[in-house]
């Protein structure tokens, strides 16, 4: 009995060393994994995008959709065809850059001033080129602790949940917050260090909001703090300040903007964003004589979507927007008070490979008559939309 049990031991440790001796034959038999190329780090996106968009309670002069940004124009809009190719600096190679180009109706709205867009021209800006330069930077990785990156040139801003390129934005119409809170892009120059996955720190000098030809001697300054503490979660705190007004160094601009996104239950999307910012002796307060010409704005945006298969997605954002004089929308005399409130339900399909549609149905509400405006003025307090949108993603 000892011998047999002395037999099957012997056995047993037999086989676990052969199985130990070929599991290491295996690993040391595998091929080191190739290093990237600078060319496997630079990443393509482009697409093209149509949408029709109906107000079921009617346009208003020059059939518009009022404070609206992308969705601007009543029926069929040709939105945006863009290309982008980028690449962000590595280790191994620490030369990054940015280049994107845009055309359509949507391309109209991102002007900074300068490129594409000179000092007389104002919103909608229907009369301007419909080309943008949306990006077009250099960056580089500086060998110091995790590594110092430094970005210089066009970039678009670090403020916001949404973005400009619309297959990246869960619902198709964008906030407004989007539109009137925060800038679309930058010229100038960013420094960024990252403190491991969960802390990056970004901060440098710009020449303003949607400026590439500065309308004063003064940089503005924007940064951002962007933390993931735990997997699947990350917050963002992203700031802007400095003066924006044409020929004046001194009244300054600021914006204090918060995000949050979570995805850590499988196939949802949770997130949300916070702007708060002033400007001191804005324009058309101190135009219209009053006595506080402090503008200030404020809002607040929640979001979710699901993904209920590999092709089809719900996504709900619900907003509420203060314009407290009236400074940013325009939608009243100066020193009248503007709120807005928006819900927008979005049902998004995937077609077909890289061609996505989308059904959205959006109602916005406002405290006093500032939408479907007519000859005497706005008309109504509320604006319903529903937009179908197609897009095409070539990379």
């Amino acid at each position: 009995m000892k011998r047999s049990f002395v037999g099957i031991a012997s056995a047993v440790l037999l086989c676990l060393t052969a199985s130990g001796a070929f599991a290491q034959a295996t690993q040391e038999a595998k091929p080191p994994e190739k290093p990237k190329t600078f060319w496997d780090e630079v990443t393509l996106f482009a697409y093209i995008e149509n949408s029709f968009v109906g107000n079921l309670r009617g346009t208003g002069r020059g059939d518009l959709n009022e404070l609206r940004i992308f969705d601007l124009d009543g029926g069929y809009t040709f939105n945006m065809a863009e290309f982008k190719i980028s690449k962000d600096p590595s280790d191994d190679h620490p030369f990054g850059f940015g280049l994107a180009v845009a055309g359509g109706e949507d391309a109209r709205k991102i002007h900074a001033l300068g490129i594409f867009r000179d000092k007389d021209d104002v919103y909608p800006f229907r009369d301007t080129t419909p080309i943008d330069l949306v990006q077009a930077y250099a960056a580089y990785k500086i060998p110091i602790g995790s590594g110092l990156t430094i970005k210089a040139g066009k970039f678009v801003t670090l403020l916001g949940y949404e973005v400009i390129e619309s297959p990246s934005n869960l619902n198709f119409s964008r906030s407004f917050m989007f539109g009137f809170a925060i800038p679309f892009t930058h010229v100038g120059a960013l420094l960024s260090y990252s403190f491991g996955d969960w802390l990056t720190l970004t901060a440098g000098p710009v020449v303003g909001w949607d400026v590439a030809k500065d309308n004063n001697s003064a940089m503005s300054v924007t940064g951002q703090i962007s933390l993931t503490p735990i997997k699947d979660f990350a917050a963002a705190l992203t700031f802007i300040t400095g003066p924006e007004q044409n020929g004046n160094n001194h009244n300054t601009r600021t914006v204090l903007d918060w995000t949050l996104n979570y995805t850590a239950v499988k196939n949802l999307t949770l997130g949300a964003n916070v702007d708060y910012g002033w400007e001191y002796k804005e324009p058309s307060l101190v135009g219209a004589g009053l006595s506080d010409t402090t503008a200030r704005w404020w809002g607040i945006a929640g979001y979710a979507a699901y993904d209920w298969t590999d092709k089809f997605r719900t996504a709900l954002r619900g907003e509420y927007f203060r314009d407290s004089d009236s400074a940013r929308t325009a939608a009243r005399a100066p020193g009248l008070k503007t709120s807005l409130w928006e819900t927008t339900a979005t049902v998004q399909y995937n077609v077909w490979k890289g061609l996505v549609a989308r059904v959205e149905y959006r109602h916005d509400q406002a405290n006093e008559k500032v939408f479907k405006t007519k000859l005497f003025g706005p008309t109504s307090k509320a604006q319903d939309t529903i937009s179908l949108d197609l897009y095409y993603l070539f990379f």
